[in-house]
């Protein structure tokens, strides 16, 4: 009896300290900044003792609630710019608390790697969930994306995959792992990776962004292979992709869920104004 009592006011102490000082932040502060204000995690260790995964859970569901206002102001073009800061922040707290929490690791891949540009963070984090979840081939799988994709480390990569492909027996995870992606086959393995992002998420939030960029990433494979058969054809790479369009090669006309302008560089690399973000600065 003694014990269930105390289990209680622990309980009601660790709530009043994660959700008091948060909804009062959000009364006095405008939008762009409701993340709200979090103890230490060294405090929220002691106050939450035995009770360190519900802390955690909080942390987490405290991010989760507050991009997926995000997504929503977003998708009704109202570009409202993120705290990263604070949501890196608070998911790092949460793995420190509780480092098996899945939501934490997996969320962190979503925006740190996109959204933020903060890849060798990303892996980082991933290699610490590596230690503890030691049976879930797809920390391995995003710090394979992550090393291939933004880092171009193949080597790192390889070694990524072999160890999701033996986690997983996934023959996608195996054939990644002993290949060595070309610069032209780039396109083609984030919609392979964002795939796999977006089949496996669970909030709808986070779901409905991977479907976003997906959207946009098989536009951008449309204009790359229209590109190469025009290459193919004229025997130079084309300017714009105004050009794709006319010349018969593109069609219909690639449109960016993001709301900017797909665009080529001089080397023929296909772009776009938003960059596929819908805060993305306009070039």
């Amino acid at each position: 009896m003694i014990r269930t009592v105390t289990s209680g006011v622990v309980c009601l102490v660790l709530y009043l300290a994660l959700i008091t000082p948060f909804t009062t932040y959000l009364k006095n502060k405008p939008f762009v900044e409701k993340l709200g204000y979090v103890p230490s995690v060294t405090a929220l260790k002691i106050v939450a003792a035995d009770f360190k995964e519900l802390a955690a859970a909080t942390l987490v569901l405290k991010v989760l609630t507050y991009f997926g206002g995000l997504v929503d102001k977003a998708d009704n073009q109202v570009p409202v710019p993120p705290d990263y800061m604070s949501m890196s922040r608070l998911l790092h707290g949460a793995v420190q608390l509780d480092p098996y929490n899945m939501d934490a690791y997996y969320f962190a891949q979503g925006f740190l790697t996109w959204d933020v540009k903060q890849f060798k963070l990303a892996n980082d984090l991933l290699d610490y969930g590596m230690k503890y979840r030691t049976w879930d081939w797809y920390l391995p799988f995003f710090a394979g994306f992550n090393s291939a994709y933004f880092l171009k480390d193949y080597a790192a990569a390889a070694r990524y995959y072999q160890r999701a492909g033996e986690l997983s027996g996934s023959d996608l995870s195996k054939l990644l792992a002993g290949r060595y992606m070309q610069e032209s086959g780039q396109t083609g393995l984030a919609i392979v990776y964002l795939s796999a992002m977006e089949k496996g998420e669970r909030n709808p939030a986070l779901k409905k962004s991977y479907q976003l960029r997906l959207t946009a990433f098989r536009e951008t494979r449309r204009i790359e292979l229209a590109r190469d058969r025009y290459r193919e054809t004229r025997g130079v790479l084309p300017k714009t992709v105004e050009q794709l369009v006319t010349g018969g090669f593109l069609f219909p006309p690639p449109r960016d869920p993001y709301g900017g302008q797909f665009y080529l560089e001089a080397d023929g690399k296909v772009a776009t104004t938003s960059k596929y973000a819908f805060a993305g600065v306009k070039k």
